[in-house]
């Protein structure tokens, strides 16, 4: 029997096979049977399911359905060449390769145009296949409409409270998920773009200057969130075990997480409540649970770090408490956004701006150098450059090399910088890169005492995080890499630069 013919009652059993029986009163409820179920879109599918995941189950299973329904729509003529191919049903458009893009029924409107916000890349008929699955944003993402009582919120150009934000950031994960095709797995472009949008849209979201990495990391929180509890989905089951999260030891792993936060509560009431008040104790002991959560009020740890600040900058400048001791007691200096809050409330400066300004202002006087031009990353950027045409990836790319060259220009020793796709083998911060010119694979860490503090997006936040953690946490320059980090901090914060250190970037 053909599905959009099913009865209500066909319906119902389909969801109870399909382990949707969540789903099954409200289905009754509003009379879905096979013809209104093909014709369900992400907004109804929204109204009629309030949980995320079963969001995603059910648009996945309708797409599959609506595809052994009505069969393909799009066929290639040609396999890809150099030279424009065809696909018939799209009405004369032509495709280039690297812009050639194959679209799915349900990526086109009613009127046969193409869905802008989603597009799938193919560049060779090797990985066509491959490519067709992994969606990619077009340049300038949508925003999604809002319901109704977030946007009166919004309209009123205020900071929402917390449970607003947690509703928005709930909002944009499900629509970001349906535009995956159901994966849980954003890039790290896809979640930038997402928070570029929404401060754009409504800049009063911006808090201090920090609302972009506040929103990101939320985002990035939800999405963990949601992905915790499944075990059935191939991807997600794939990557728990890849990265340690494997089937059968969440509650293990809870336990045991529970175990060490009560171990550390109990480390940190022994050695400090006799010299910290009542009031800073609060506020430590609040800071590790809230840091082993999953969503996380960003809002309230903005408010407490700024109350204890006094205390803190004791212990690190005057009380020299060691490193580790340090970041047990605020746990959120491990944070990119917190690290560059703190660097902002001790030197009123944008440690993330000012250092995204220096390394576009001096790129091509760092990279024509003479200094540098035999050096094995110039190697291998001009290698790479030859095979990539896009404007943006080719900034990303001279943007990382100029970072990680920076050393090199004051003949100073760039593995205190940086270490390039090798351990990190020195105390003082320093960054691990891997595949810094691959920018799918790249990872940027900043690394203090040898152990790891943060994960960053790329090179420009890495370098910011290393400069603020220099300041932030009391820690002397090396004498190997003075030069290289007094020119930096010149030009952050606006004092004449040495001439012999303009000269030899010059």
């Amino acid at each position: 029997m053909e599905m959009e013919s099913w009865s209500v009652d066909q319906v119902c059993n389909w969801l109870l096979l399909k382990n949707l029986g969540d789903l099954v009163p409200k289905f009754r409820e509003e009379e879905v049977g096979g013809a209104a179920l093909l014709a369900l879109n992400d907004r109804m599918v929204q109204q009629l399911v309030k949980k995320i995941g079963h969001q995603a189950v059910l648009m996945d299973l309708i797409k599959k359905c609506k595809q052994q329904t009505e069969g393909p729509v799009f066929t290639c003529k040609e396999p890809f060449s150099e030279s424009p191919g065809e696909f018939s049903g799209t009405h004369g458009i032509q495709l280039t390769v690297g812009q050639a893009n194959c679209f799915s029924p349900n990526e086109s409107r009613d009127d046969g145009s193409i869905d802008q916000r989603v597009l799938k890349q193919k560049k060779n008929m090797r990985h066509v296949l491959a490519r067709c699955k992994a969606l990619q944003w077009t340049n300038s993402y949508i925003l999604p409409e809002f319901p109704y009582d977030v946007k009166c919120i919004l309209a009123e150009r205020k900071c929402p409270d917390h449970s607003v934000r947690i509703r928005i950031i709930e909002f944009l994960q499900a629509d970001m998920t349906k535009y995956l095709e159901g994966s849980l797995y954003p890039t790290t472009q896809q979640y930038n773009d997402v928070v570029n949008e929404l401060l754009q849209a409504y800049p009063f979201l911006d808090e201090d200057g920090n609302g972009f990495f506040l929103w990101k990391r939320a985002l990035k929180d939800r999405f963990k969130y949601v992905r915790r509890p499944i075990d059935d989905d191939e991807q997600v089951v794939r990557n728990k075990c890849k990265f340690g999260h494997r089937r059968g030891q969440t509650r293990k792993s809870s336990q045991t997480r529970c175990e060490k936060v009560q171990g550390v509560q109990t480390k940190v009431k022994n050695i400090y409540n006799e010299d910290l008040d009542v009031e800073i104790n609060e506020h430590i002991s609040w800071f590790k649970e809230e840091y082993m959560k999953t969503e996380r009020n960003w809002v309230e740890v903005g408010n407490r770090m700024t109350k204890t600040l006094e205390i803190r900058r004791k212990m690190i400048n005057k009380e020299r408490k060691p490193f580790k001791e340090i970041l047990m007691l605020f746990p959120f200096l491990k944070c990119p956004s917190q690290l560059f809050k703190e660097y902002h409330l001790l030197t009123h400066k944008d440690i993330y701006k000012k250092t995204a300004e220096i390394l576009e202002a001096y790129s091509e006087d760092i990279l024509t150098s003479n200094v540098v031009k035999n050096s094995p990353v110039i190697v291998a950027l001009q290698k790479n450059l030859k095979q990539y045409m896009e404007d943006d990836i080719r900034t990303y790319m001279k943007i990382t090399a100029t970072c990680l060259l920076l050393p090199d220009v004051f003949g100073e020793d760039s593995s205190l910088l940086a270490a390039v796709n090798e351990e990190v083998k020195v105390s003082t911060p320093v960054l691990e890169v891997k595949y810094p010119f691959d920018g799918n694979v790249c990872e940027c860490s900043l690394y203090v005492e040898k152990e790891k503090l943060a994960q960053l997006d790329d090179c420009t936040m890495a370098l910011a995080a290393l400069l603020a953690s220099y300041h932030v946490f009391g820690i002397p320059y090396p004498k190997r890499l003075y030069n290289t980090l007094h020119f930096l901090e010149s030009l952050i914060f606006e004092v004449k630069c040495p001439q012999f250190l303009s000269a030899k970037i010059k």
